[in-house]
Parts: C-alpha cells; structure tokens; sequence
C-alpha cells in the first residue's frame, strides 16, 4: 500500500492524499489514488474463494484467458482473468457453456480502477443450464430438417436489392453498406432497424424479417450483428426467430458476430457469414472480379476460335495439295481416255455379237427355208385338201366326184376327183411320167419331176401338210 505522508500547512485544506476516504468531506476530499489503494487494501483482505457459475466469454489473448463467468439462478456475472502460467494447469477442454468450479481471487487494478477475478484453479461440474436448453433445442430442429441443407435456398447470384436487419447506426450495418458498395456500386439496401439483444431482439427481428420477405423487390435478407458475448446472442437462438427464419421464402444470410461465436440462426439460415463483412461478399459478387473473368472468358473464346480457323485452314491445304485437286484435270483426262477405250471395247463386243447373230439368223432362216411346206411345192409337189380343209392323205378318202383343192408354188387350184387309181396304172403314170408323155392331173406333180426324187411327205418333217405325187 502506498504511505501517504500529509504535509499540512495551517489555514488551508489538507492535500488530498493525507485525507483517508472515511474521513472526507466537501472541503477535505480524498485523492483517486489514495481511495483506488484504499479499496486494493479492502479486497486483498479477501483471500481466494471457490465459486460456481457458467462460463459465458472465454476470449484468448497473448497466451491470457479473459472471460466472465455468470451465477446460475440470476443474471449475475463478473470478469475473470486466467495467466498463461495458470492456463497450463486447467483442462483443455474449457469453452463457452461450461458449469464449472472456480477457485477467484479478487484483482483490483489502482491505476485504472479495474475490478476482476484471477482464477487460480477451475474444474467442470457439467453443462450449463442455457448450454443444456440450446442443446435440446439442437437436437429438436435437427430432428425436424431444419438444418438439413436440401431445405436450403441458393443465393441469387446478383441481388437487385437486398433486405438488411440490423441495430441503429451499428457498426455492423456500416461494413455491409461499405463492402458491398465496393463490390457491386449499383446495389441497393432496404434496411429495417431492430434490437440485437435483449428482450425486444426476438419480437423485433421476426417484425422485421417478415417485412422484407414480404416485399417482392427484396432478393436476399441479412441479419446481421457486431458480435458479443454468448450471453448477449441468445437471442439469436431462439426458437421463434429459429422458425420464422426457417418458413422464409427469401433467402436468408446470418451474420451474427465473428468467426467463433455460433448461435443456432447460423444452422437455420441459408448461409452462414461469419461476419457482417463476410456477408456483404456472399451475396454480392465483386464487379473487378466478374469483369476479370469475363475477359478471362473471351480470351479463351478468341484462343479457341483463333485455334479452330487455323487449324481448318490447315487442313483445307492440306487437302488443296493432294494432286487430285491440285490438278484435277489429269484426273479427268485419265478417266476419259479410260472412258474412251472402254467405249471402243463396248463397240467391237457389239458389233462382233450382232455380226455373229446375224449369221445364226441367216442360218437358222436358211434352215426354216429348206424345211417349210413352200420349199417342197417349189420343187414341183402340190397338196390336195378336202372340202372340210384336211389335207387328203389316203386316195380312198377322195371318191370319184370329191371337190378338191390342190395347192401349187404358186397360188391354189379347184379339182374333182376321178377316183383312186389303181397301182399299176399308179407305177405306169410314173414310168410315163418320167418319160414326160402323159399329162398329170390334179394331184400330181405340175412339173413333172424325175420318177427317183422322193415324195414330200418323205421328206418333210411329219407335218402331215404335204402330199406325194400322185
């Protein structure tokens, strides 16, 4: 404890530092220091105390714990300060939300006038009673699909406008405006203020909420606030935000305090920013980098393009150097020369073929000729046929008196028959005939050919057309 010596000089007030705090008054007030070293006096006599409570801030700083610890019936708290050298001795596992024992020892800082507790020793005694309520709370909205991320909404990629709730000229509302704006300078806010802690944050930000999903210009909605401890976010954890956020038809961003501290809205939302300037670069893309990338993009689009032509110009020479179409003449003389002897070669078969057909006709004609009814009339022989047109074969078919018409070289004409003739006279008519005195008559030969040659039935080819002479 600092000595005061007072030096009082007759007449006039005492100096402040002579003057102990029990005995000042309006004329004889007592010094800052000398009242700040009077309380360290007051607490030191206090020694260590053992004391239970729920950790709800544990900060870490230079290799120092800094935190505050809350009763657990009331809204009572105090600030704790845990060394380096101290820290190494506790648990590892000490966080926010733990019911833990603590051995404190009263810290009163003169200087400054700061009051805390240093914490010598520190124990679990199990979860704290907020922990346990946020933790069945957890399970409960888990089990209903509310954390699950098909139920989530996609961000729009650029929000027209977008719906902020915040506190009043907070911190937090500065930073989205200020990143945004960077990003995207055309973008647009509607922002609705409400409390972001205490007993009108809950009422006031579902207000809020429903609002802006109700405006059909808002794209996306962000919650945001400046952090704090967990005490002071619990707000953000309750289950009628919870719900309300979760029946949203908008998207919704939580950006509640930093990057460790994690209210149940982080779950339930849409996204989760871990800060509010985290925020402002989700939902909004920065125009230095979409410009980049679009430049990116038409670059590769003209390489490509540029690649493609010259690769199709490659091989477009390519192919106007094969000789076929370098000269495609020779291809053309080649092929009419081809064409040329093939049509001479057609020709000769052609002709060849029909002269050769020819001679078969020629042939073949010459070989009808000598078997045809007329060849055998032109050598002298006649055919008699009955009235009814057969052809008289048999003498006694042709009694005396039968009409009859006798076919000739050279034209027909009409007989009567005398009767058959016996057959010697039959042998005599051909002696004499071969003699050239008698006259045929109607069924015999009209020239008179040699008694040898033969009859034209014999020589036929069994027609049944032809007679012999008579």
């Amino acid at each position: 404890m600092t000595s005061f010596q007072p030096e009082t000089v007759a007449g006039q007030a005492p100096p402040a530092d002579s003057v102990h705090p029990r005995d000042s008054r309006t004329d004889a007030p007592t010094s800052v220091s000398r009242l700040n070293d009077t309380i360290r006096g007051f607490i030191e006599r206090w020694g260590s105390v053992w004391v239970e409570g729920e950790i709800t801030s544990f900060n870490r700083r230079g290799g120092n714990v800094f935190g505050r610890l809350k009763d657990l019936g009331t809204e009572s708290t105090v600030a704790f300060r845990i060394w380096s050298s101290t820290l190494n001795r506790l648990p590892k596992d000490l966080k926010v939300g733990d019911h833990v024992v603590a051995c404190v020892k009263a810290d009163y800082f003169p200087r400054t006038g700061d009051f805390s507790f240093s914490i010598s020793a520190m124990r679990h005694v199990g979860l704290g009673e907020q922990l346990e309520r946020l933790e069945a709370l957890r399970v409960q909205l888990r089990s209903e699909g509310l954390f699950d991320p098909v139920r989530k909404k996609k961000l729009p990629f650029l929000p027209h406008c977008i719906g902020l709730i915040t506190g009043e000229n907070s911190d937090a509302e500065k930073d989205v405006h200020r990143n945004a704006e960077l990003r995207w300078p055309r973008v647009r806010f509607r922002t609705k203020h409400a409390a972001v802690q205490g007993e009108r944050c809950v009422p006031e930000t579902i207000a809020a909420l429903k609002a802006l999903d109700a405006d059909p210009d808002v794209d996306v909605i962000v919650i945001a606030r400046g952090g704090g401890d967990p005490q002071t976010l619990l707000g953000f954890s309750d289950e009628r935000l919870l719900r309300a956020v979760a029946a949203a038809s908008t998207p919704v961003v939580s950006a509640i305090g930093h990057e460790n501290d994690r209210p149940l809205l982080d779950d339930v939302a849409d996204v989760r920013a871990s800060t509010p300037t985290d925020a402002a670069k989700r939902v909004v893309p920065d125009v230095s980098e979409q410009r980049a990338l679009v430049a990116q993009l038409r670059a590769r689009l003209t390489g490509r393009l540029t690649q493609r032509v010259l690769h199709d110009i490659a091989q477009l020479e390519q192919v106007r150097s094969r000789p076929a179409l370098r000269t495609p003449h020779s291809m053309l003389t080649a092929r009419a020369q081809e064409l040329w002897m093939l049509s001479n070669r057609g020709r000769d078969i052609v002709d060849r073929r029909i002269e050769g057909e020819r001679r078969r006709t020629s042939e073949l004609g010459a070989g009808l000729r000598a078997l045809s009814p007329l060849a055998t009339l032109a050598r002298g022989y006649a055919i008699a046929q009955l009235p009814d047109g057969s052809v008289l074969r048999d003498a006694a078919a042709a009694p005396a008196g039968t009409v009859l018409r006798v076919t000739v070289e050279q034209g027909s004409i009409a007989a009567r028959s005398e009767g058959a003739v016996p057959d010697a006279v039959a042998h005599e008519a051909a002696s004499a005939d071969g003699a050239g005195d008698p006259q045929p008559d109607a069924a015999t030969r009209t020239d008179a050919p040699a008694s040898a040659e033969r009859p034209l039935d014999a020589e036929a080819t069994g027609d049944g057309v032809s007679a012999g002479p008579a």
